[in-house]
């Protein structure tokens, strides 16, 4: 069976574990096409990004004659699967936030992708989210150029679940995977119970890099937390700052990394600065693979206080470097995180819980923060294997190569 990956944006910086899904499936013997909308150079960091966008074809890169000219093929080809096609992109853009003009540029994407996809001979296409790579997908299908099936993360799935006529796009799908316990329910509210059997539990993974990582504490790193995702209201890099304030202004010692970039670095800045927190906070800006995990490794505890996510794979990065996390219980991070047994759980939107979170990781003994490390490193072992779920995505793809 001949497979492709289809992403909105691809290579990116916090997309890691979809390149870790697709080698893990080429590792199996599968031959995988790497297809996107778009890409993003200037967030790419890591070497093996860099190969991975190399390896991938982009959409939006093509002159729009060539898109309009596959359009006009598409139609004359298949004058009533076009049609269909055409009829379902109106339906569901005119109840959407991005509107029918929008649905209808899917359909022209969606027309040259089908080209490419027949063109290299592909039995099966696999997106990743639930958005309009999902319906480009579906569009890819109706017009006969390949099964398709696509990975729901959460939380803007859920967040507009009926605007991005989600239960149409499971309903049509060969499959669909979902990354935890809660993303797999949120889904069975947007179907009928006869088409639950198609969701399937396949977690993110990591490989042997984080697995075989050295975990050893550098020097100085018993007061320094690290904080790595991008800067964005739904991080709550803002509230880690107040709780960060906090515990320095109570007199403990301690350094705080934020790793990343994003849309709220400046605000992020002033609020150091007017905290006057300059010679303890670092910003470092998009990091790649290898220093993700020299600052796991320099670190106590990495904190994530999020407001909405999906399943961090950050979170399991550092468990795996038995490193104990700080983070919030909200939706599928309680399957990850037990509370005081890898890690610490606060409320979400509370400062003063990850202060005092940030003051208990501080203050654990040395004997319980170990066995709270190699707690999460066996539970990420047992679950987040990449191999092992790559094994779960070839079972429903159709078995072997």
């Amino acid at each position: 069976m001949r497979i492709a990956y289809f992403i909105n944006q691809y290579p990116t910086a916090s997309h890691s574990f979809i390149r870790r899904e697709i080698l893990a499936l080429e590792r199996r013997g599968f031959d995988i096409q790497r297809f996107a909308l778009r890409r993003d150079s200037a967030k790419i960091v890591d070497a093996e990004d860099r190969a991975e966008m190399a390896r991938t074809r982009y959409v939006l890169e093509q002159p729009r004659l060539r898109i309009l000219f596959d359009t006009l093929r598409e139609a004359l080809r298949s004058p009533w699967k076009f049609t269909r096609v055409t009829w379902l992109a109106i339906r569901i853009g005119t109840r959407s936030d991005r509107g029918v003009l929008r649905h209808l540029a899917y359909v022209a994407e969606a027309c040259l992708l089908a080209r490419w996809l027949r063109e290299a001979r592909i039995d099966h296409l696999h997106a990743h989210f639930g958005t309009n790579s999902a319906a480009i997908a579906m569009f890819c299908d109706m017009l006969g150029a390949a099964t398709y099936s696509f990975t729901v993360h959460g939380p803007e799935e859920f967040d507009k679940a009926e605007f991005i006529a989600i239960g149409e796009k499971i309903r049509r799908a060969k499959f669909v995977a979902a990354i935890t316990s809660f993303c797999r329910s949120q889904l069975y509210r947007q179907v009928d119970a006869a088409e639950w059997g198609k969701i399937h539990l396949v977690h993110c993974g990591l490989d042997h890099k984080f697995f075989d990582a050295d975990t050893g504490n550098d020097e100085d790193s018993e007061t320094v937390f690290t904080c790595i995702g991008r800067l964005c209201e739904q991080k709550g890099q803002l509230l880690l700052l107040d709780a960060f304030r906090e515990l320095v202004d109570s007199g403990t010692a301690a350094k705080l990394v934020l790793a990343g970039d994003g849309p709220m670095r400046g605000a992020i800045e002033r609020r150091i600065a007017d905290y006057g927190l300059q010679d303890l906070v670092q910003i470092t800006g998009w990091i790649d693979g290898d220093r993700v995990r020299q600052l796991l490794r320099s670190s106590r505890v990495m904190v994530l206080p999020s407001f909405a996510e999906g399943l961090p794979v950050v979170l399991m990065e550092a468990m795996a470097m038995q490193k104990p996390v700080i983070t919030t219980y909200i939706a599928g991070i309680p399957e990850l995180v037990q509370d005081q047994v890898n890690g610490w759980l606060v409320p979400a939107g509370c400062s003063d819980s990850i202060a005092r979170a940030l003051h208990n990781a501080l203050e654990t003994p040395a004997a319980v923060y170990r066995q709270m490390g190699s707690a999460g490193r066996k539970l990420v072992e047992r679950r987040h294997n990449v191999d092992i779920e790559a094994e779960k995505l070839a079972g429903l793809f159709g078995g072997a190569p």
